[in-house]
């Protein structure tokens, strides 16, 4: 459901909300929050409530570091997990500089830049995320250890798979903060699951992808384990993907899918170190389903682009190479605008390569475009990408980490 501001706050009366969390991003990924009480949300919805942005990574320095959060309504949901008297609520913020002016650096707003832009061109995209994650036991500290809470393998079935009832909560949670889960299943590595959950439209998909995670970590607090988004939690096994599968429909019923994945093609080696955020992403990509090389097939999982098998309202494109590392909102938002450049600029996808490239020839591989191989390789190719440069904030690659 998507309140207005006047619903939010007869929704806080009559809920007995006594918590409201006041939830954004910083650029690495990481949410942030802060609480008011039911009292000071008039005040955050007309003048928003300021933080110290020196405080988060990359945001501000010391000389100038306020900034305002603005609750923005229609994001509203309450954290299931939270106690039904004196309830706790959360919604996603816009975040401004004291005058008014966004402030730049936020992904949402990033993102809603790249929303525009599409709206522009007459085209608009649904994002659907695929997020792998492992289970892992802790301590007698409540710390977490790498020792996985089971042994079973790809949608392997109780007993062996101990993540069942584990992923029945996380799914019941999604339902009741207003997401709507379409399959969860155990994944390849001892301990490691995924869950599915519906498409829709880049900044409920990214908001989405947020809260997820929130309510993945906190399902497993709640059951003694940890959960690990890490995209190789276990150097010899599976690592953890986030697959982004996309969906483009233009406004004269022309389909444009091709020249949009030809675009995200054309620029993937330079969005890669948003997509692939931290060094031990780089050891995930080129074995066990990980892509290496820049190809597209037809429903292969050795590509970096698979069309899968679907028809109707269900036909995507899917990116297989990010991680859940990534920061959703400019993860969606580099993607968005790759392959509106691919559509403006006429572009055409290459032969499809109908091959399983982990058995592939060297023959066959050498000749192939790869994905950087390291994060500094990564971090380097964003740097001097004049596309990457032009479509975030000035100086913005240089809070890149290596």
């Amino acid at each position: 459901m998507s309140y207005t501001n006047e619903e939010v706050l007869d929704f806080i009366e009559t809920e007995d909300v006594k918590f409201i969390r006041l939830a954004f991003c910083d650029i690495y990924g990481k949410q942030k929050n802060i609480s008011v009480m039911p009292d000071e949300l008039p005040r955050a919805f007309s003048d928003g409530i300021s933080f110290d942005a020196s405080a988060i990574d990359g945001f501000a320095n010391e000389v100038q570091s306020d900034l305002f959060l603005f609750p923005i309504s229609s994001t509203l949901s309450l954290l299931p997990w939270r106690p039904s008297h004196g309830k706790v609520v959360r919604m996603f913020c816009d975040i401004k500089y004291p005058d008014g002016r966004p402030f730049e650096k936020d992904g949402r707003y990033v993102l809603k830049r790249a929303v525009k832009e599409a709206l522009k061109a007459g085209i608009t995209v649904n994002f659907g995320p695929e997020f792998e994650f492992y289970l892992f036991k802790t301590d007698e500290n409540g710390e977490p250890t790498k020792i996985p809470f089971d042994n079973a393998g790809y949608m392997d079935v109780a007993p062996e798979d101990k993540g069942e009832n584990i992923r029945r909560e996380i799914c019941l949670s999604m339902l009741e903060m207003g997401m709507r889960p379409e399959a969860s299943h155990h994944e390849e590595g001892p301990g490691q699951n995924e869950i599915d959950f519906r498409y829709s439209d880049a900044l409920t998909a990214a908001d989405n992808a947020m809260n997820f995670i929130t309510i993945v970590k906190a399902a497993a607090v709640n059951n003694g384990l940890y959960a690990d988004f890490s995209p190789k939690p276990l150097q010899d096994k599976s690592g953890n993907g986030m697959h982004i599968n996309m969906s483009v429909k233009s406004f004269d019923n022309e389909d444009r899918t091709q020249a949009f994945m030809a675009g995200i093609m054309a620029h993937i080696r330079d969005i890669t170190a948003f997509l692939n955020p931290c060094p031990e992403s780089y050891l995930r990509l080129g074995e066990m389903k990980a892509p290496k090389y820049v190809t597209w097939s037809h429903e292969n999982r050795s590509q970096l682009i698979r069309i899968p098998a679907a028809k109707g309202e269900y036909k995507r494109i899917e990116l297989r190479s990010p991680d859940p590392m990534a920061n959703p909102y400019f993860a969606y938002a580099l993607l968005i605008f790759a392959g509106l450049d691919g559509i403006k600029n006429n572009m055409a996808v290459p032969e499809p390569t109908d091959i399983n490239l982990f058995k592939a020839d060297a023959s066959v591989t050498d000749r192939l475009t790869t994905l950087p191989t390291s994060l500094a390789e990564a971090v380097k190719l964003a740097k001097n990408s004049s596309f990457v440069n032009s479509v975030l904030p000035k100086n913005f690659t240089d809070l890149l980490r290596n």
